[in-house]
């Protein structure tokens, strides 16, 4: 007799964004719809690719759904995130920081500095254009 559960549940905190999208200048996040609270940790994963033309030194912000403000996604520092830092299908734990006019979602934690660097995606056989 198996001890697995037939159903489980995913922690209402978890974040599955609904679009990534370059808008010049930034890498765009759109999350769903939903109130996003000071304090509060929220799990996002980056569920689409990276659109092939965003530049590695675009800055990362993240909207929510049927919303018009961006909010900068920054490193446990607070140093803004570019392009280069973050990658698709991947988790990033985050807590959210407001103040009266505006907010972040700030990383818990490092990135692994092999992201950080300003070298090519990929390699693919063909030179860099």
């Amino acid at each position: 007799m198996s001890n697995c559960k037939n159903i489980c549940s995913l922690c209402k905190n978890l974040i599955v964004s609904r679009t990534v999208t370059y808008n010049a200048p930034n890498l765009q996040i759109t999350i769903p719809e939903d109130n996003y609270y000071n304090n509060c940790k929220y799990c996002i994963i980056i569920a689409d690719n990276i659109p092939a033309e965003t530049p590695v030194d675009a800055p990362v912000v993240i909207s929510v759904e049927n919303g018009t403000q961006v909010y900068p996604l920054v490193s446990c520092d607070c140093r803004p995130l570019t392009a280069r830092a973050i990658r698709s299908r991947t988790k990033y734990s985050t807590i959210v920081k407001t103040d009266a006019t505006t907010g972040v979602f700030k990383l818990l934690g490092n990135l692994c500095k092999c992201n950080l660097s300003n070298g090519r995606r990929s390699l693919d056989g063909n030179a860099p254009a």
